[in-house]
């Protein structure tokens, strides 16, 4: 009876899945590595009803929050920190735009899931560079998912083609 006791008392801790979150970059890291010498400024923007509704049609995707995270840069460029969903926890993502609004890079911040981190590598992540807002982008087609961080890979995409309807609703003509 006693071992059966334990094996009770540890059952929770058993189908706890492990909690891994890692930061990669921080907020100044991310700046400084993705826009190095420029100056940039805070522009962040609540988005209203109808701009959230106008993103969603253009992205297929909704904005998780009317609180917009984006910075100015002094070349007329933008960087823009959002989240998104892995499987269970968010991922926190950094696309830098040109004056254009086209993907110069993105960067994962921070990783909240066991597994799937394969997003953080440099050339699944370079398939988004010269992208720009109205372009197809869907995973598993105009970009490649990964075996493994399907969901990651899929979700990440979905966030940055939302980002590019942000910035050309949001950003390129705030009116």
């Amino acid at each position: 009876m006693r071992k059966f006791v334990i094996a009770l008392a540890a059952a929770p801790a058993l189908l706890a899945s492990p909690a891994i979150a890692v930061t990669y970059l921080s907020l100044p890291q991310v700046q400084a590595l993705l826009f190095p010498h420029q100056a940039l400024a805070p522009a962040f923007r609540t988005l209203t009803p109808a701009q959230m509704a106008a993103i969603r049609k253009a992205s297929g995707e909704a904005p998780l929050s009317p609180e917009l995270k984006a910075w100015r840069a002094a070349d007329g460029g933008w960087l823009i920190v959002d989240q998104v969903i892995g499987k269970h926890d968010f991922i926190t993502y950094a696309v830098a735009l040109d004056p254009a609004g086209t993907v110069r890079s993105v960067e994962i911040m921070d990783y909240r899931e066991s597994y799937g981190g394969e997003v953080r590598d440099p050339r699944w992540r370079a398939q988004f560079v010269g992208k720009h807002p109205g372009q197809a982008l869907r995973a598993g087609q105009e970009i490649r998912t990964i075996s493994g961080a399907t969901l990651s890979s899929r979700h990440v995409t979905d966030g940055v083609r939302r980002l590019l309807a942000t910035y050309a609703i949001a950003l390129a003509h705030p009116g």
